[in-house]
């Protein structure tokens, strides 16, 4: 008697499919080892995704929405020097996490694309803009909340601050350990 089929758990391709793409990037994860990941046949991932840049894009939904929504959740915080600091130091927890991808899967996923892809790459751009949008707009309401220097320049610590978070990502990735990303945060704080 004939087994029926393993019941396909799309959430958990999901993550599988997800963390191959952060730690390999979009282009450096074939389809091959997306079959071999989820252990089902290339056309079920096709049904259940579209495509493999579909499929890419939902997992990078899935990262910012879980792991990668650190910063979104810290930002929440009231006074904006414990709201960067959180950020910083959360960053650092989730991109150096013991066997798991290193960094930010939205900094380093889709670092350089080829031609074909240049949609893609733009794409990912856009989230990492994005990203500092939102550093810079909670500078600003930091600065009408009276929590910055008068003369204090929300927009440029934004970028900074943004440029740190995703300095931190290409470090994790490169193998700094935490306790040197940590020095590092905290030098940065001293501009707040």
């Amino acid at each position: 008697m004939a087994g029926r089929p393993r019941e396909f758990d799309r959430e958990a391709a999901l993550i599988l499919a997800r963390d191959l793409f952060w730690r390999y990037g979009f282009e450096g994860t074939s389809m091959s080892d997306l079959v071999a990941a989820l252990g089902i046949a290339s056309a079920r991932i096709y049904k259940a995704f579209g495509s493999k840049e579909q499929l890419f894009r939902e997992a990078v939904a899935h990262y910012a929405e879980h792991e990668g929504g650190f910063a979104a959740r810290a930002l929440e915080e009231g006074e904006i020097a414990l709201a960067i600091k959180r950020m910083l130091m959360d960053a650092i927890a989730l991109y150096t996490r013991p066997l798991a991808p290193a960094g930010c899967m939205v900094v380093s996923a889709a670092g350089a694309l080829s031609d074909e892809n240049q949609p893609l790459q733009q794409w990912m751009a856009e989230q990492r803009r994005l990203r500092t949008e939102s550093i810079i707009n909670r500078f600003r309401q930091a600065a009408e909340a009276g929590q910055l220097k008068s003369d204090a320049n929300p927009d440029l610590l934004g970028n900074y601050y943004a440029l740190v978070l995703h300095g931190l990502s290409v470090q994790a990735r490169d193998g700094v350990p935490a306790d040197v990303l940590i020095e590092v945060v905290n030098a940065s704080l001293a501009v707040l």
